[in-house]
């Protein structure tokens, strides 16, 4: 345990001082020795291709697993988030020139899928203190064109779902969620991926609910399960004994391999039963350190309206520079050397992407950039403030304490009131060397 005082004014370790200590996380993904039985029989068994229920039982538990998660909607197991994402919007048919509103905040993986299915993202800003997409600014981009709204639970925050089911219904469009940070949070009694038309999770080794690399999709509606299966399933499943007649002359191999392997399904299946528990404790932790950093000035931690319940898969918080006097990167930086994670997740707006330039494009060739062209949209130089304000002054910290360890975040607590307490000698330091470069993961 370290020596130094919260309120100390002890020399940062940026500038020659002794650091604080290094924050030390729970071993995660962690895997029950069950779980590792149970893929090591999938292995000597030779199961080594997942085609869907007809073929693998364990396929068929893991959906059924997580289907009584999700209030029993229909599950399709996948082999990565992006493809979950993907099969959501085929199986919605949202293709060819639709429009799909969306956050720029965000992972790329919420807008590729959009750009492989040759629909047109539509970037509207977020809201400051989460970064989850505004519904006022989703209401004011509706268009005749929009067919979509695909929401991002970022960082395990959930975004406003009963405003966005409102909208969406009352405008005739679909919502689809990106769960993929966000498994188990809730919004007013709404649980994540329960509320849209369509959601897609990821669940490889780094999320909330890992495995290896695997993903699932939710819906509650049979032909969306269907149709996008066809996608990225082997011949679209259509061995299964549910599988619609009137798809059948559709059937053919033109498909992505999106299929989850036994192997992960076992993993999907036995790590279903330990969710609950991880969240907990990654909740109880935040609280705690919400507690503990009570009294810092500069930087702070979103607040929530009641009724929201946060998974916290990476830990946001605001920095306040104009207060501070410094930069968020130096500020992080500081942190950093003390032995604590700190990083801007996001490291620009979407829109502002060279791949999704095609007035001025140089690079190799992509598949969405003739697609992006015919619709005549231009990203170049989107106003998005409240976006741009978090890129510039979030920071982002791993917050895998799915198991007692409260003297880390004490630990997380101490690192960000110390380098508060020398708030005027870090005001120095970039006053001399500059401002840092930005942090990344």
């Amino acid at each position: 345990m370290s020596t130094h005082s919260p309120s100390s004014a002890s020399k940062l370790a940026l500038l020659g001082g002794t650091p604080v200590g290094e924050v030390v996380y729970s071993k995660f993904p962690v895997f029950s020795e069950r779980a590792i039985e149970r893929v090591g029989d999938v292995l000597r068994a030779g199961k080594a291709v997942g085609l869907g229920r007809f073929h693998s039982p364990e396929i068929a538990e893991a959906e059924d697993t997580i289907s009584r998660y999700h209030g029993g909607r229909r599950v399709l197991a996948c082999s990565s988030g992006h493809a979950a994402l993907q099969a959501a919007l085929a199986g919605l048919e949202i293709c060819s020139g639709d429009e799909v509103i969306t956050t720029p905040y965000t992972w790329g993986a919420s807008t590729s899928c959009i750009l492989h299915q040759n629909a047109i993202p539509i970037f509207v800003d977020v809201e400051r203190d989460t970064g989850l997409i505004d519904p006022a600014a989703v209401e004011a981009a509706i268009t005749p064109r929009t067919k979509a709204i695909l929401a991002v639970h970022i960082f395990g925050q959930p975004a406003n779902l009963r405003r966005l089911r409102e909208i969406a219904d009352r405008r005739g469009l679909k919502l689809v969620e990106d769960g993929s940070q966000a498994h188990g949070a809730e919004i007013d009694g709404l649980r994540v991926g329960n509320v849209g038309d369509a959601a897609g999770f990821s669940c490889m080794g780094g999320k909330v609910l890992p495995t290896t690399e695997a993903g699932y999709l939710v819906t509650p509606d049979e032909s969306v399960f269907w149709k996008g299966a066809m996608i990225g399933q082997h011949m679209g499943r259509s061995p299964e004994k549910d599988f619609p007649d009137a798809l059948r002359p559709w059937v053919d191999s033109l498909v992505y391999t999106y299929r989850v392997t036994p192997l992960n399904a076992v993993l999907l299946t036995e790590q279903f039963g330990r969710i609950d528990g991880w969240i907990a404790e990654r909740r109880r932790h935040a609280d705690l350190l919400r507690s503990k950093i009570a009294a810092a000035k500069f930087l702070r931690m979103p607040d929530y309206a009641a009724g929201v319940k946060p998974v916290y898969h990476l830990l946001t918080m605001n920095f306040d520079p104009a207060a501070a006097g410094v930069s968020r990167n130096t500020f992080a930086a500081a942190m950093k050397a003390e032995g604590m994670m700190a990083f801007g997740y996001v490291p620009s707006p979407i829109p502002d992407w060279a791949r999704l330039h095609w007035q001025d494009y140089r690079g190799p060739r992509v598949s969405w950039l003739a697609a992006l062209e015919r619709a005549g949209v231009d990203y170049r130089g989107m106003a998005l403030p409240q976006c741009r304000w978090r890129v510039a002054n979030s920071i982002e910290t791993r917050f895998d304490f799915v198991d007692a360890n409260e003297e880390m975040v004490s630990r997380m607590a101490e690192i960000i009131l110390k380098v508060e307490a020398n708030i005027g000698a870090l005001r120095d330091h970039e006053r001399t060397a500059g401002p840092t470069a930005p942090a990344r993961r």
